[in-house]
């Protein structure tokens, strides 16, 4: 398995071209060879990104798009993918009127619409988690209406938000085996009785057995991301890499 980041940790460092170009450089110094493109503000113009991080010799295997684009602009999404030459297209969330039984099921049929499409062009669908998929309607999770009605559709677990809707994440990465080729790697710890999100390895997550599973279940990118880190959102990427290269994760 290989450890990236998700850029979305450093949004606020991703503002100007410049100010991007900047991170991206500090990103590879650090050892990162991958990233999942989120959260950047500038540069819009996909081939100006794609020069920029070809330039810091980093790979984005996915980027997080939103839900009406996937399904309005599913050529252009596509076409923007090709370009920056990812794997993936990962939905980061939706609208919240969506986050019910039927919203779920209406979510999976207009997927299930564009799912050919974003096949034949090689790339792969997910969808990333928060804690309101875990909410349980006739017994079963959002997450759950919604994979279990989407065929093909893969499943980006994020540990943090798994753990925060009341769920093991490796149990959960377990459960959608082969559908979870990205994940989400974040740690959640608790200062001053909030949870927060430590840098990987300083949280109260277990590790061993999330990383144990991922390995099992055919996980290829575990992407790095702290929301809200407790330090230096770069110093907090650097010991995270640090950690999982430790457990035998590589770059």
């Amino acid at each position: 398995m290989l450890v990236g980041t998700q850029m979305y940790t450093l949004r606020d460092y991703c503002k100007t071209v410049e100010d991007t170009a900047e991170t991206l450089k500090k990103v590879s110094q650090m050892g990162y060879k991958t990233v999942q493109v989120s959260g950047m503000s500038e540069p819009k113009d996909v081939k100006e990104l794609k020069k920029l991080l070809d330039d810091n010799g980093l790979y984005p295997c996915s980027t997080h798009t939103g839900y009406e684009r996937i399904v309005q602009e599913t050529d252009k999404v596509i076409e923007e993918h090709k370009i920056l030459g990812c794997e993936a297209i990962v939905c980061p969330g939706l609208p919240g009127e969506l986050h019910n039984k039927e919203g779920y099921l209406k979510v999976a049929e207009e997927f299930t619409k564009v799912m050919k499409k974003i096949k034949e062009n090689g790339l792969v669908l997910g969808y990333h988690n928060h804690g309101i998929e875990f909410q349980r309607y006739d017994g079963k999770t959002g997450l759950e209406i919604l994979l279990n009605n989407c065929d093909g559709l893969e499943a980006e677990i994020d540990t943090y938000w798994v753990q925060y809707g009341g769920g093991d994440p490796a149990y959960w990465i377990e459960k959608f085996s082969g559908r979870c080729s990205q994940l989400h790697f974040k740690d959640m710890g608790i200062i001053a009785n909030q949870q927060v999100m430590p840098p990987i390895g300083e949280g109260n997550l277990n590790w061993e057995r999330i990383i144990k599973k991922a390995k099992k279940t055919g996980t290829r990118y575990c992407l790095i991301e702290m929301d809200t880190p407790t330090i230096d959102a770069f110093e907090s990427l650097k010991r995270s890499l640090e950690f999982l290269i430790g457990a035998g994760l590589e770059v």
